[in-house]
């Protein structure tokens, strides 16, 4: 890990009660920043596996906290545009500023795009995409009006890039996210604010595994097969951390002029 310098800086990470939100939180914390976490501790109805609890955020919270950082926990839907904004003003209450935003919170489900309910596109979209944009929305208010600038990074996949085998409504939220980012990009660039996203290959991760739990390597293999997602490094599985590491750069001052980029962390994937 790289010796970046986040002191003095507040980031919020929402998704933040276990993998890469979780990894996310403590990595910028141990670099000095103090830290907002935010998940909505609830499972949705359509989700495929169960999600984090209150327990999991307040865990991510005290590890926060045993790098010496301060931590906010704020259980948050990022559906809901009211409670978006009660979490950004309950964090300028608190640290007084928020100079990094990681839109970390997102779910996955395996479903047939001729079969899926409208419940279960609306969950999908509202949360990895509309989400997205509620979180930038109204913490880039709060950085126009400080007038330092900022940063602003998303989790987008592999999957923004491609097409999806029983996820088409994940893939359409994905590539909303990339489109999100370079719209975010033109408009804030003016006021020194950077926005970038992530788009990460299959992580080991409590997501992916859940669905493997659900669904059996076999389902899991087969979207693969269909996908063509068999990445081309093969040194073991990707990690939260490895997520984190792209997250890290693109919220320093090593990478200022790095803006409306979708950063793959695929090992290879989207070369082939």
């Amino acid at each position: 890990m790289l010796d970046y310098d986040f002191s003095g800086q507040v980031a919020f990470v929402t998704g933040a009660a276990r993998g890469q939100g979780r990894s996310h939180a403590v990595a910028y914390a141990e670099h000095g920043a103090d830290i907002v976490v935010t998940d909505i501790c609830e499972t949705l109805e359509t989700s495929d596996y169960e999600l984090a609890s209150r327990g999991d955020l307040d865990k991510t919270a005290e590890l926060v906290e045993e790098t010496g950082q301060d931590a906010l926990r704020i259980e948050m839907d990022v559906r809901d545009e009211a409670q978006v904004q009660a979490a950004v003003e309950q964090t300028l209450e608190e640290f007084g500023r928020i100079d990094i935003l990681a839109n970390n919170a997102g779910i996955w489900n395996l479903e047939y795009l001729h079969e899926m309910s409208e419940q279960t596109w609306d969950e999908m979209i509202d949360t990895d995409l509309k989400g997205v944009w509620l979180c930038s929305k109204h913490v880039a208010q709060h950085m126009i009006e400080r007038g330092e600038g900022g940063k602003i990074v998303s989790t987008a996949s592999t999957a923004g890039h491609g097409a999806s085998y029983r996820g088409g409504h994940y893939t359409a939220a994905k590539h909303g996210v990339v489109g999100l980012t370079r719209s975010f990009a033109i408009e804030l660039g003016e006021y020194g604010i950077n926005v970038n996203c992530v788009s990460p290959t299959g992580i080991d991760s409590p997501m992916t595994n859940g669905l493997i739990e659900k669904y059996g390597e076999e389902a899991i293999g087969e979207l693969n097969e269909y996908t063509g997602s068999w990445n081309v490094m093969d040194d073991g599985p990707v990690t939260p951390q490895d997520v984190t590491e792209a997250y890290l750069w693109l919220s320093s001052d090593a990478a200022r002029y790095v803006t409306g980029t979708a950063l793959a962390v695929d090992a290879g994937l989207m070369a082939k």
